[in-house]
């Protein structure tokens, strides 16, 4: 872990990320991406949700499977899906004590928008601590695990790999970041396509909790 204290670039992703998966804050985008496809398609709402399935395996993120085979307008669609009302999501204090702490680059790397990234960390009351957010409208909606979107990333924010971090909670993610040389870290959780990757050498780190691992690494740094 002492790798780590040298790390200039921090790069976290959103979703179950920088906030507990446990807390089914993604499941309102899930729940409102299934009521969009099936209005949006004329299907069922259990149709819907198989295709939205279907897609996001195949492609990344359902978006893209909807632009791919049905032509979907991507901004209708992320702004429809993030228009979520997540005003019980508590304030992370922990978390945001241990964010100030990081005196280096502090960035956001996601598939979702920039809208949905302000709701959630305005929500988390984080929202003033970060340089700056890389959103799919970024990565001309190409997603992860795709490299393109890292490659951008990578360009737009001047990045040095070799002093970076991405911490994910989806592990097959973090395999394109290892191999343009970034550190890789990836928050543990149960949900079955999340740990696909999960025994990789591409993960260097595992955690269980962000706030409690950013907070060992800045009592190494403080040493």
């Amino acid at each position: 872990m002492k790798d780590l204290i040298d790390i200039k670039y921090w790069i976290f992703d959103l979703d179950n990320t920088l906030y507990n998966g446990q807390t089914k804050v993604f499941s309102e985008v899930d729940k409102k991406m299934s009521t969009y496809i099936s209005k949006k398609l004329n299907i069922s709402l259990i149709e819907a949700k198989d295709l939205q399935k279907k897609y996001f395996y195949e492609n990344g993120t359902t978006l893209s499977g909807l632009m791919k085979h049905n032509n979907i307008d991507p901004y209708e669609f992320l702004e429809f899906v993030h228009e979520i009302d997540i005003s019980w999501l508590p304030k992370d204090k922990l978390l945001r004590n241990e964010l100030i702490k990081i005196k280096e680059k502090k960035i956001i790397f996601t598939n979702g928008s920039h809208s949905h990234v302000r709701n959630v960390t305005e929500q988390l009351g984080i929202s003033d601590l970060f340089d700056g957010t890389f959103a799919i409208t970024d990565a001309n909606f190409i997603p992860k695990p795709f490299k393109e979107p890292y490659k951008k990333l990578i360009k737009k924010f001047n990045i040095e790999p070799a002093k970076s971090i991405l911490i994910e909670d989806i592990a097959h993610n973090l395999e394109q970041a290892k191999n343009l040389g970034m550190k890789t870290c990836w928050l543990e959780n149960e949900e079955t396509f999340a740990k696909k990757g999960a025994d990789k050498p591409y993960i260097d780190y595992k955690i269980k909790n962000l706030p409690s691992f950013l907070q060992k690494i800045n009592i190494l740094k403080a040493a």
